[in-house]
C-alpha cells in the first residue's frame, strides 16, 4: 500500500469521500482548502483522508474513509499515523469531529484521541437529511483531540 498526495481532480475520489461525509455540499466546504491523501493498493484507491490547517498549531481531520471491503484491516489507523508523522513538526494538536456513534468514537479512541468537546445539534442543523451511523441517528458533533 502506498499513500499519495492528491492535488488535482479530487472529486474523482468522491465514492470514498462520501463514505465519511454523506453530503457532497459539506465535502465541498473543506476539500479545496485541505491537504488530501489517498491510499493505493494494487492500483486501487482504498482509503482517503483530508486535513485542514485550523490555525494556532491545530490540524483537523475533515474526512477519513476506508473502502467497505478493506475496513477492519488497520488502514484507517495507518492513515491517521501517516498524518501524525507527516505533520508533527508543523502542528501540535490533531482534531477530528465525528458523530456520536460507538463505531467512530471507538475508532478514534483506539487511535489515541481523547474527548475534547461537543457541538450540539450539528448534524440536524447542517445536513438536509437524517444521518445514521452504526444504527445511531446522529445529532451532536463530538470532537476528539490528540497532541502530536
Amino acid at each position: 500500500m502506498e499513500i499519495v498526495r492528491v492535488d488535482n481532480d479530487r472529486k474523482r475520489y468522491i465514492d470514498l469521500l462520501i463514505l465519511a461525509d454523506e453530503e457532497e455540499q459539506m465535502i465541498d466546504k473543506y476539500l479545496s482548502r485541505g491537504d488530501m491523501y489517498v491510499a493505493i493498493d494494487e492500483g486501487k484507491a482504498i482509503a482517503v483522508i483530508v486535513v485542514t490547517d485550523e490555525g494556532k498549531g491545530t490540524l483537523e481531520i475533515k474526512n477519513l474513509a476506508v473502502a467497505p471491503d478493506r475496513q477492519g484491516q488497520g488502514i484507517g489507523r495507518e492513515m491517521v499515523g501517516f498524518i501524525v508523522d507527516k505533520y508533527k513538526d508543523r502542528f501540535n494538536t490533531l482534531l477530528v469531529g465525528t458523530g456520536d456513534s460507538p463505531v467512530t468514537t471507538g475508532f478514534y479512541e483506539r487511535c489515541g484521541f481523547a474527548h475534547s468537546h461537543v457541538i450540539p445539534d450539528f448534524f440536524r442543523k447542517n445536513y438536509s437529511h437524517p444521518i445514521i451511523d452504526g444504527g445511531v441517528l446522529l445529532r451532536d458533533m463530538v470532537y476528539f483531540k490528540m497532541e502530536i
